[in-house]
């Protein structure tokens, strides 16, 4: 009815469609009847639209128009020619390492939006779950089933495997940390930094995951529990805080190349243990390809980040945790 109405005869019409002339009369026609008004009559050179329809015609190119949207949004979930991303990060991995995945991301699919958004109090897992991200930077300290009760705790207790159900944990490189000295630091002067000598030292504490992590994994390098003498959620305040002498914080991986020009970063002796840098998504079959395309730009960026880029053998704990979130999946798929 609309290439009737816009090119101005049934013969145009089908040729613009592919059809044949009779075809498109007997459709128009049919419709007529059902509807029980004359939506063309014919002049000299072809067919003009009655005023039922024309009222007819805007109807349907408004219809025409919507399932094109339709069509747009739906194509997110099989192409990569449209869309939009939304990932959750934490604040040291959007220091640099986020924005260049984002900006490779963009250049080899500008037609997909990105953005990066708050998970919210529940965390990433749990927006995960709930569709309000569609891939989550997460670390291993995130794998615990209560986070804060972990940061003290010597044996934490492992997150429950049906908190991963439909979800998939792709491990991308094991962080070492370093430790952030004032550049001014007596010990700043040294290649490496025994963990020792630290113990009488004041530390900067932050949120979670940007945190000093398990506390009795650094108690037990250190030799004895940190004195913590600060709190604070923002990555940039904790460097200006070690810049201004005020204590030391640890750094990892994905952060080392964006330190404050006022501290130092120093290895210890003995190495402090790693923390496991994983995107976690939604598992085939609801996972969007602009999803795996970027789980592809991660995995290359991660490759070419300082430290060990491939992760090392999953702990007992982790393997039991990511083989039986694997095993409750897919029953629940079934």
């Amino acid at each position: 009815m609309v290439e009737v109405a816009e090119r101005g005869s049934f013969s145009a019409a089908a040729e613009a469609l592919s059809l044949t002339q009779p075809a498109v009369s007997r459709q128009i026609g049919g419709l007529e009847r059902r509807l029980g008004v004359s939506l063309f009559r014919r002049v000299p050179r072809g067919v003009r639209p009655t005023a039922a329809g024309r009222i007819a015609v805007e109807q349907a190119r408004d219809i025409l128009a919507r399932l094109r949207a339709l069509e747009a949004r739906l194509g997110t979930f099989t192409s990569l020619e449209s869309g939009h991303l939304r990932m959750s990060a934490y604040s040291s991995a959007n220091t640099s390492f986020m924005p260049e995945v984002i900006h490779r991301f963009s250049r080899a699919h500008p037609g997909v939006g990105v953005t990066l958004v708050q998970p919210g109090p529940a965390g990433p897992l749990a927006a995960l779950r709930d569709d309000r991200v569609d891939l989550a930077l997460i670390t291993a300290w995130s794998l615990y089933a209560d986070l804060e009760a972990a940061r003290t705790a010597i044996s934490p207790e492992p997150l429950d495997p049906s908190e991963l159900d439909g979800l998939d944990l792709v491990p991308l490189l094991d962080e070492e940390f370093h430790v952030a000295l004032p550049a001014d630091h007596p010990l700043a002067r040294h290649r490496r930094v025994r963990l020792s000598d630290l113990r009488e030292e004041t530390w900067i504490e932050g949120g979670h995951p940007d945190c000093l992590g398990p506390i009795p994994q650094l108690a037990n390098a250190l030799g004895g529990p940190p004195r913590i003498g600060f709190f604070c959620e923002d990555w940039n305040g904790k460097q200006a805080l070690v810049a201004g002498g005020s204590g030391i914080m640890l750094v990892p991986t994905l952060a080392q190349d964006s330190a404050h020009p006022g501290i130092v970063l120093r290895p210890t002796t003995p190495s402090l243990p790693r923390r496991r840098l994983y995107a976690a998504t939604p598992s085939p079959p609801f996972r969007l390809p602009a999803v795996t395309a970027m789980l592809a730009v991660l995995t290359e960026v991660s490759r070419n980040r300082r430290g060990d880029a491939r992760p090392e053998a999953a702990s007992p704990a982790q393997s039991r945790l990511a083989t039986d979130s694997g095993r409750a999946g897919r029953a629940a798929r079934r």
